[in-house]
């Protein structure tokens, strides 16, 4: 195993000194050319990267730091994401962390570029909070957990429904069985509709290069989930209008 990896890399050292000499023979003269070598450049230190790591993860034995895996040659911030969802064991893309109300319009969203659900929690809410300042109450899920999170946001809060993860304590146990707590998280359901909308309408591939266009993408889908939302409220409003219309009629005659 280890001899073919030499005989790969050697390979692969032979293909980044052609394309070092190709590189030094052109002279940019035009944009076009300066975008293009460019693009090689960043192949360049690609290819020098991943020969480096191969070399030392089969033939010297290391263990490659996760900081210093790149999961994309074409989106380098793409991350491994594994929540131990059944079925989906790993995960290749960005987490988006979105907030949304009773009336499941999304309030907030933050892409979360190499952080976790729970060192996203305080931030989410206070962004929230300064947007609309009337916010009361918030719902997370387990994985929004810390002993920080649920002390920084209880004075912050009049409910904060943050469920915590592994055994309960008594303490634990008193809080989320209290009838506002039960209330609160039986609504949370309806975020993983909003989750699933936004993926419907595209967001389960982002078609935008670069973080920034991730990030834009991600803001698109977010007002135009809105936007449809809306609609669905008024259509239904109108019905109603109409029901209680021919109800009047219904009644006159």
């Amino acid at each position: 195993m280890k001899e073919a990896h030499r005989v790969y890399l050697d390979l692969a050292e032979g293909y980044l000194t052609r394309a070092d000499q190709t590189r030094q023979q052109v002279t940019p003269h035009d944009p076009l050319s300066v975008v293009r070598l460019s693009v090689l450049n960043d192949f360049m230190r690609h290819a020098r990267r991943q020969i480096d790591q191969i070399d030392r993860r089969v033939l010297q034995g290391e263990r490659i730091a996760h900081d210093e895996k790149v999961f994309s040659l074409f989106e380098p911030h793409t991350e491994w994401i594994s929540e131990g969802k059944a079925g989906v064991p790993v995960e290749l893309g960005l987490r988006v962390c979105i907030m949304e109300d009773q009336d499941r319009f999304i309030l907030h969203h933050r892409v979360m570029v190499k952080s976790t659900d729970d060192q996203v929690a305080f931030a989410m809410v206070g962004e929230t909070g300064q947007k609309f300042p009337k916010l009361r109450a918030v719902s997370m899920d387990k994985g929004f957990y810390s002993p920080a999170n649920q002390e920084v946001l209880k004075p912050r809060l009049d409910c904060v429904v943050l469920p915590k993860k592994g055994r309960l304590s008594q303490a634990d146990k008193d809080r989320e069985g209290d009838p506002e707590f039960v209330k609160l998280r039986k609504q949370h359901s309806a975020v993983e509709s909003a989750i699933n909308a936004l993926e419907v309408h595209g967001l389960d591939k982002c078609p935008d290069h670069g973080l920034r266009g991730f990030k834009r993408y991600i803001a698109m889908a977010v007002v135009a989930r809105n936007i449809q939302r809306l609609g669905a409220v008024l259509r239904q409003q109108e019905q109603e209008a109409a029901q209680r219309k021919r109800g009047s009629y219904k009644k006159a005659a």
